[in-house]
């Protein structure tokens, strides 16, 4: 079995005729012809039903058809991805929530420069509602972000990131080693601004923990909540933001509710990413993998990192 045979399978079940798909891949209408009936005497089945010169794929070709759609895709992903192993030039768009600008981001962005130095990455910082539009309509190719429910919009969950009660460190619950949400009831709270979905989730853990701390301020950027606590104006919940201990704030576990929120990869399924960002996409997935499979913590990454 050729990887010509399987794209001639793979035209033949998309145009369902013989002549058309001959004209469509530019090979004469015998050379397909040949090409499927060696196809089919090798896998001793029949793939198409024949009336005339229309095709129409049989329940085997069916599910031939999804393995084969899967080993191209997977094939010319490889492709690309050796291509700019070997010096390959390209760019790519990628688009990433507040918080990780200041984590993981810089991690990842590190190590994929490194593998892949002539790929141009152009950055954007926004929150998932805008990421979502950007990536319907063509303005970024990657988004890392929340879960994302839109149609048209892939999403493949990477990690689960701990959130944190902030206290300054002249807090009374800076004494702690967990708190639970309760216990932040009524008091002054700094948090992001509704239309974040980092906001909208902390609302939902407040509301499970039946606490309902006084918001004092809304904001876009986590290092002016951060700064903000630090200046003992109230309390927060976010992630982890490395090296922010030093402003006078302590990073407290939640034992109740369960604080986590999960962090993943998205592309829009109906426009082809270039091979720059085909290779970030699975250089990204694959980084996340590598760490699960050796039971890695990425806090210890990100600790070596920032050190």
């Amino acid at each position: 079995m050729e990887l010509t045979q399987l794209k001639y399978f793979q035209a033949l079940a998309q145009y369902k005729n013989f002549t058309q798909t001959a004209k469509m891949i530019a090979v004469s209408q015998s050379a397909l012809s040949r090409s499927i009936a060696k196809l089919e005497q090798e896998l001793e089945v029949a793939l198409f039903d024949r009336h005339g010169k229309e095709t129409e794929l049989t329940e085997a070709g069916r599910r031939f058809l999804f393995h084969v759609d899967r080993a191209l895709r997977e094939t010319e992903v490889a492709c690309q991805e050796i291509k700019m192993d070997n010096g390959g030039e390209g760019s790519v768009s990628v688009s990433f929530l507040h918080s990780l600008g200041d984590t993981y981001l810089p991690l990842i962005l590190s190590r994929f420069h490194a593998r892949y130095p002539h790929i141009n990455i152009r950055l954007n910082q926004q929150n998932s509602a805008i990421m979502a539009q950007q990536i319907e309509e063509g303005e970024t190719d990657i988004c890392l972000c929340s879960m994302l429910n839109e149609a048209d919009i892939a999403w493949m969950y990477l990690w689960s990131e701990e959130l944190y009660l902030v206290v300054p460190d002249t807090h009374p619950l800076s004494r702690k080693e967990s708190v639970r949400l309760e216990e932040i009831d009524g008091e002054p709270f700094i948090t992001l601004k509704p239309e974040y979905s980092l906001r909208q989730q902390i609302n939902q853990l407040l509301d499970l923990a039946e606490s309902h701390p006084q918001v004092i301020f809304e904001g876009d950027e986590v290092h002016n909540l951060i700064s903000l606590v630090a200046a003992k104006l109230g309390v927060s919940l976010l992630p982890h933001i490395p090296c922010t201990e030093q402003m006078g704030v302590r990073y407290i576990p939640v034992s109740f509710p369960l604080c986590k929120r999960a962090v993943g990869i998205a592309w829009n399924t109906h426009r082809p990413l270039t091979p720059a960002a085909i290779c970030f996409q699975q250089f990204t997935i694959n980084y996340f993998r590598e760490q699960e499979k050796e039971n890695k913590g990425l806090e210890t990454n990100l600790s070596e990192y920032f050190s």
